[in-house]
């Protein structure tokens, strides 16, 4: 393999290709006046081995790294993992990963809490990230929370109601 190479600037190529197609080339550009300035055809040396751009192009592609966390992310979602919390210990990254990938690639999470409010006393209040959670620190079966949650009932004597979060 071949270059053409300007005579001042050896660094500088302006092509590549094999010996009798450059010559060509140059013969035709300088007879049309696009390259007005001497320059050499020169054959090209192998290129040193650099360790450091074979390992770095042994390393995997971001993008590709990042589209399947998503996927393990929405594996863990369909699997009833809802929460930030719940599917950064399903997938085993970090909170602030999932938040990230769960905001770029619109996730819907249940950023919600139930509420449980004792009857009669208004500081006695039991809250659960989810409604099955609610139901154990209640003693109550979840359908009923639900079905108290929509008619504004009393489940175990507390109002129950659900709480976005902000």
């Amino acid at each position: 393999m071949y270059a053409v190479k300007t005579i001042d600037q050896r660094h500088k190529v302006l092509a590549t290709g094999s010996e009798p197609e450059l010559h060509r080339l140059v013969l035709a550009k300088y007879q049309h006046g696009e390259w007005q300035f001497p320059v050499v055809i020169e054959e090209e040396a192998a290129k040193p081995w650099d360790d450091a751009a074979y390992l770095a192009s042994m390393r995997p592609d971001p993008q590709t790294e990042e589209r399947e966390q998503i996927r393990t992310i929405r594996r863990a979602y369909h699997d009833d993992c809802h929460t930030i919390r719940s599917l950064a210990i399903k997938t085993g990254f970090t909170n602030q990963q999932v938040s990230h990938l769960v905001h770029k690639y619109s996730l819907r999470l249940r950023n919600q809490y139930w509420r449980a409010e004792k009857y009669n006393d208004p500081d006695d209040v039991i809250t659960g990230q989810t409604i099955y959670i609610l139901g154990d620190k209640l003693g109550a079966p979840a359908s009923s929370i639900k079905q108290a949650s929509y008619s504004n009932g009393l489940v175990c004597g507390y109002y129950i109601s659900r709480v976005p979060r902000i």
